[in-house]
């Protein structure tokens, strides 16, 4: 029989109730901090560095030196151009409005039948007594369309830092979502080989090509072909050992994003009266597309694969690549600095929002920030998003400050589906998702997407914080974790807390925590979830924590309790629900679901009652499935039918038969429900006296099946042997309580 224990440790997490996803900062190049335009992801306090801008000569020099080429997705609708043919002068400033951006670039588009304006913007700064210089790449896209977000407007940059010396480049940073997610980025890049842009299909998201594999994204090394990115791995958990940390290009590694349909007013933003030249194909088309996230009941399976469609190249370049579609301008930024602002209204989507949440979070970016008002621009180093890479420069430059100490919090993201090691509806397992997810939290409005299956935030603040999770045809999640302070532990190990948050510190300065459990959190499919919620109002004593174990999952969900509860469960699962208060006292309840109907636990209680009635309750349930297999075995000569506390159902020596095992696992049953009902009534040597028989009457019971379990179909003997190991577990528990 398998230890329960060890299932525990090895299996993982479930689902938890999400209030919604506010994406203040998804898609596209970050949106600025309330109340400022710092949109810097840097995730450290290290302070911004003292830059200057060279001459105008010099600065070119250096950007035509670098000046990226990109490719954009087949689908790709929003190509960079120049933002000054769409300003307007409002109340004395010059701003951009996004329906005149939208519908202007839109018309522009087809009625040229290429993009408009091809233009690419370069800003140059150096760094103070020091040879180290920054180009930056910045790329104006009229609208932004991803997954769970969408603005007006859209700015990306590729910082290229380069030592003006040697005239050596040392880092490419090209930049990802929001201010949580890592950058994609490479040090020590080849001299002679200019950096090549794979931007993300909608969002604009930028991944770095520098192999020979020039329109595909590749993380890791693959024979002679080094990878296109060199962030260290997030390491801490073993699937995890040599992933590195970069948000990558999802859909270039074989894991899909369906994108939405943006909303204003209620209704889609093609049919808004100020955007006449907008139609449904002026979005990523339908095929990619869900019209929102509450109508699927199972993650989408036949969304595209990424497609290379057109290349934008350099227009002064004197060897152009090979497969060049597009010229385009190189430009100055300051050109540009009299834009006040990218102004349009806010936009939204349906999204799924479970009854029992808290909230109902709804907000959404209204646009993106202007870059020559946040920090990066001024000091690109501020958007350097791995620690190794800024200590690199630091070591090589007096005019780069070391990183700071910082916090991650890090995740696996997979899917829940039933075991097939269990019978119908009696047993779950997990695997790899198919979908890349959205994550945030809820102290924080920054949403970052999962790369790889795994959510990562970056440069979180210490203290409590609830982690949402969403993902299109999964049932959400959320959960409590607790940041630790970065840089105070000094234990590189990872251990494990009171709670289900996992802290390490791999240097003195990075702390990550992982959520979930052991770090990672199964998603349930929205068509085959069932809510299980657990309310302790008017419970005597305090909670403090709740897990749910599947029978063949092992543990799947794991939090501190504070409060009602509610998780997602999938429907044919087989459950125990577990609970421990401030004393270490443990209860424990069976859940079956078997349909999609909420399942409630009331008022849940720890200590001797609640233990021996789940013994109780689990041992008939094991004895119903066994009955019903309609095997027609002959009595096996025990007619023992005694109802004292030291009932036996018959020696070692009798011959086992399925009449002989049901028939003890009625006697462990009828002794759990004695001490169940003693222990109600606080008789503790009562209920002492019913644990000592319901702990011999199991010990037979379990003899009984491991005689039978060869005669037994495989997966029914799998989930009763699982079943009797959580009843002899409950049972321990019971014995050693001295709560009653």
């Amino acid at each position: 029989m398998d230890d329960a224990d060890s299932v525990d440790r090895r299996r993982r997490t479930l689902l938890a109730a999400l209030a919604g996803v506010s994406t203040a900062s998804l898609a596209g190049c970050p949106a600025p901090d309330q109340g400022s335009e710092d949109g810097s992801t840097t995730p450290t306090d290290t302070p911004i560095q003292r830059t200057t801008t060279p001459d105008d000569e010099t600065a070119r020099r250096l950007a035509e030196r670098f000046a990226p080429t990109f490719s954009f997705d087949s689908a790709e609708r929003w190509l960079p151009t120049d933002p000054r043919p769409y300003a307007t002068e409002r109340e004395g400033e010059t701003v951009v409005d996004g329906f005149d951006a939208l519908n202007d670039y839109t018309r522009a588009f087809a009625e040229a039948g290429e993009p408009p304006d091809p233009t690419v913007f370069y800003h140059v700064v150096e760094y103070e007594a020091s040879p180290l210089a920054a180009v930056q790449y910045w790329y104006y896209s009229a609208f932004d369309q991803f997954t769970t977000n969408f603005h007006w407007h859209d700015w990306e940059v590729l910082h290229v830092f380069v030592d003006t010396d040697s005239g050596e480049p040392q880092l490419f940073v090209a930049s990802s979502h929001s201010t949580r997610v890592p950058n994609n980025e490479f040090l020590d890049p080849d001299p002679d080989r200019r950096p090549r842009i794979l931007s993300e299909l909608g969002s604009h998201s930028s991944a770095l090509s520098l192999n020979d594999r020039q329109n595909s994204f590749q993380r890791l090394p693959l024979d002679d072909l080094p990878a296109d990115i060199t962030n260290q791995a997030i390491g801490l958990i073993e699937s995890l050992a040599e992933l590195p940390a970069a948000y990558g290009l999802p859909r270039d590694e074989g894991l899909r994003l369906p994108y939405v349909v943006p909303e204003l007013d209620g209704a889609p933003i093609y049919e808004d009266e100020r955007l006449p030249a907008v139609g449904r194909d002026a979005l990523v088309p339908e095929a990619l597309t869900v019209r929102s996230f509450d109508v699927l009941s199972e993650p989408p399976s036949d969304l595209p694969a990424r497609e290379a469609g057109v290349v934008f190249e350099h227009a002064g370049r004197s060897t152009p690549a090979e497969d060049a579609d597009v010229a385009y301008d190189l430009v100055p930024s300051n050109e540009l600095e009299d834009i006040a602002a990218f102004t349009g209204p806010q936009l939204s989507f349906e999204f799924a929002v479970p009854e029992f949440a808290e909230d109902a979070i709804a907000g959404h970016i209204t646009t993106a920030g202007t870059p020559w008002r946040q920090d990066r621009y001024a000091d690109p180093t501020a958007d350097i998003t791995e620690p190794a890479h800024r200590a690199a420069l630091a070591d090589r430059y007096d005019a780069v400050a070391p990183p700071g100490p910082f916090n991650d919090v890090v995740a696996t993201t997979s899917e829940v589906v039933q075991s097939a090691a269990a019978p119908d509806g009696e047993g779950v397992t997990t695997a790899e998702t198919s979908i890349e997810a959205i994550a945030l939290l809820r102290s924080d409005p920054v949403a970052s997407p999962t790369f790889r299956g795994v959510a990562m935030l970056r440069g979180v603040e210490s203290g409590e914080h609830r982690l949402a999770i969403n993902g299109a045809g999964l049932a959400p999640h959320e959960e409590p974790v607790e940041v630790g302070d970065a840089g105070a532990a000094t234990d590189p190990d990872v251990t494990a807390s009171a709670t289900p948050t996992v802290t390490a510190t791999d240097d003195g300065s990075r702390t990550a925590t992982l959520a979930g459990v052991g770090g990672e959190i199964p998603l349930v499919p929205a068509g085959d979830a069932t809510k299980l919620e657990v309310d302790a109002d008017g419970v005597e004593d305090e909670l403090t924590d709740l897990a749910v174990d599947d029978d063949f999952g092992g543990r799947l969900y794991e939090v501190p309790v504070d409060g009602p509860d509610a998780v997602y469960v999938h429907r044919d699962g087989a459950y125990t629900t577990e609970v421990r208060d401030a004393d270490g006292a443990v209860g424990a309840f069976r859940v079956n679901p078997a349909d999609t109907a909420p399942v409630r636990i009331d008022r849940p209680r720890t200590g001797t009652a609640s233990l021996a009635s789940f013994v109780g309750s689990i041992t008939n349930e094991t004895a119903d499935r066994l009955s019903s297999l309609g095997r027609d075995d002959t009595d096996d000569g025990d007619t023992d039918d005694t109802d004292d506390d030291t009932d036996d159902t018959g020696g070692a020596g009798r011959t086992n038969s399925l009449g002989g095992l049901l028939r003890a696992m009625e006697a462990v049953s009828a002794a759990a429900n004695r001490a169940a009902e003693r222990a109600e009534r606080g008789d503790r040597g009562g209920a002492d006296q019913a644990l000592d028989a319901l702990e011999s009457n199991l010990q037979r019971a379990i003899e009984r099946f491991d005689g039978l379990r060869d005669t037994l179909p495989e997966r029914e003997a799998a989930a009763a042997d699982r079943r009797l190991g959580q009843a002899q577990r409950r049972t321990d528990q019971a014995l050693s309580a001295e709560k009653l």
